[in-house]
């Protein structure tokens, strides 16, 4: 039987300011973990609005993605305990930078989160035993050197905010 691969998608704010970078503290199955604001990119969302979305969720923070830095493929295997197998997950993210607005009054962090960090690029390079994954120092990096694309380089069809699902042909 053939098993069609199908990688996660991701998105990921890369926040900057004044030579610091936000990460959030998160509990994960493998306990305390730091990461970039981020999360799966949602049914009837753009990668832009995924980003938005999850900065705001994990830091209560308005965020406005202005540049892509990039797109990434990482591959993360866990043990799973309880069936005894591996898990083989393969994560495409796509990494913004933008602008970070104001906390919104009456938000809460996202279940999990346990605080918002600023860190130097120095303190990021050392705490890379505790990131959830090694992208979070490889889009900072990218981000650090200036690597920046226009977001028309992420094109989203109306398609994808349609309330049904639309055949494709394939190409």
């Amino acid at each position: 039987m053939d098993v069609r691969w199908k990688p996660s998608v991701t998105v990921a704010a890369v926040i900057e300011k004044n030579g610091r970078f936000l990460l959030i503290e998160e509990e994960t199955a493998e306990g305390l973990r730091l990461n970039n604001p981020a999360g799966h990119l949602d049914p009837g969302e753009s990668p832009q609005e995924a980003c938005a979305r999850e900065a705001l969720e994990e830091t209560t923070h308005s965020f406005r993605p202005t540049a892509l830095i990039g797109i990434y493929l990482s591959r993360f295997q866990k043990n799973n305990p309880q069936t005894h197998t591996t898990e083989d997950i393969t994560y495409i993210r796509y990494a913004y930078c933008g602008e970070l607005g104001p906390v919104l009054a009456g938000r809460n962090q996202d279940t999990g989160i346990v605080k918002t960090l600023w860190m130097t690029p120095q303190e990021v390079h050392d705490s890379a035993h505790l990131h959830r994954s090694p992208l979070v120092v490889k889009c900072m990096e990218d981000f650090l050197k200036g690597q920046r694309f226009p977001l028309e380089v992420v094109w989203t069809d109306s398609s994808v905010y349609a309330g049904t699902i639309q055949a494709t042909s394939k190409l």
